[in-house]
């Protein structure tokens, strides 16, 4: 089986809502989505996709995924798209990192993968549990009420996970969290997201004064450096993610106690086949998971899933998904859909879910 073909297609991702990042620091309206069809000589076709969280969240953004195919699409024409670590050896001598990049060829090769073996990707990655994740919501507001009807809001469609963004005011991430907590339900999880935006001093006075609460804070600071520095004077669990994109970052925080639980954002890292390195040293470590998607449609939320589902259901808390926050449906309802709140592993070969051809418009680039 070899590789005939890549056809790359970009999609506008309208937002439901505006949302905010770090109390307001960020606003993002519409994700640019990049599609990836690879077909090959037997007929099988697989799909990826890739959908950084707009151009200003992390080193990632929309153009820099199709300049990258381009470059990379001539080394991995005529190469076996089930030899995984292959494609993944030609992608990274091609193109030194842009792990962004590469994570949608690596979603497609497993896809076919799949496909020619009968199975779930997470069933031919070793793992396949079918206990539902929970979604995380994600709650960009920018006061204490906003975020209380955003919450509200995810509840009202069966959400018990929720990742609040906080971060860029001490006095107003205190209160944010206390009002939270004061209104958390029995079962519910809830991970205040900093995304970067405190200083070493600031993370230190607001997870000193909400001690006492026993809540979990998502990359309180910019960097693996930041946190190190830090680290040891607060009780609080704390969860990486943005500071977590190679198997170095990954080997750090475990060795170093940097971190008590990793974000795997799949997209961030390079995709399945390299984030499957990431758990192993998490599981090896006692660190928990939440997997998350980029951003992106229904396609970005299977992989995700694939990945949480080679997770022990005891070391996976949730999976972030994007689906209930845009409002084009690229798959016709097709796929992992939230039903009360959770994802569900199908029993279908591959990834799960194709999108439909006639809603992306012609492609940008084809290759092969």
């Amino acid at each position: 089986m070899k590789i005939t073909r890549i056809t790359v297609y970009q999609i506008a991702l309208p937002l439901e809502h505006p949302y905010w990042l770090s109390g307001g620091r960020l606003k993002f309206e519409v994700l640019d989505a990049t599609l990836v069809k690879i077909e090959t000589g037997t007929g099988l076709t697989g799909w990826g996709e890739g959908t950084p969280w707009g151009h200003t969240y992390v080193p990632a953004h929309g153009p820099g995924i199709r300049a990258g195919i381009e470059t990379m699409a001539p080394f991995i024409i005529g190469l076996d798209p089930r030899r995984g670590l292959e494609i993944e050896r030609a992608m990274d001598l091609a193109l030194p990192g842009h792990l962004y990049a590469k994570s949608p060829i690596d979603m497609a090769c497993w896809d076919i993968a799949g496909q020619a073996a009968g199975l779930s990707i997470a069933d031919l990655m070793g793992g396949g549990s079918r206990t539902p994740r929970p979604i995380a919501s994600s709650v960009g507001a920018k006061t204490v009420e906003e975020t209380r009807a955003v919450i509200e809001r995810y509840r009202q469609r069966g959400y018990v996970a929720h990742s609040v963004k906080i971060g860029g005011d001490i006095e107003r991430d205190i209160a944010r969290v206390r009002d939270v907590e004061s209104l958390r339900r029995d079962g519910e999880i809830v991970l205040y997201d900093v995304n970067r935006g405190w200083t070493r001093q600031q993370a230190l006075r607001v997870m000193s004064a909400t001690e006492d609460l026993n809540v979990m804070f998502e990359q309180p600071c910019e960097s693996l450096d930041d946190i190190a520095a830090i680290a040891g004077k607060y009780a609080a669990p704390v969860s990486v993610d943005e500071s977590l994109v190679t198997l170095q970052d990954a080997a750090r925080i475990a060795r170093d106690g940097l971190a008590e639980v990793f974000g795997i954002k799949l997209n961030r890292v390079g995709g399945l086949t390299k984030a499957a390195r990431m758990r192993d040293i998490a599981l090896a470590h006692g660190i928990d998971m939440f997997v998350m998607a980029t951003g992106g449609s229904v396609l970005a939320d299977a992989e995700a899933l694939h990945l949480a589902a080679t997770i022990p259901d005891a070391n996976c808390h949730a999976v972030w998904a994007c689906q209930d926050m845009i409002t084009l449906d690229i798959a016709g309802g097709r796929g992992p859909r939230n039903i009360d709140g959770h994802l569900h592993l199908t029993e279908a070969p591959g990834l799960g879910v194709h999108p439909d051809e006639d809603v992306l418009g012609d492609p940008v680039g084809v290759y092969g």
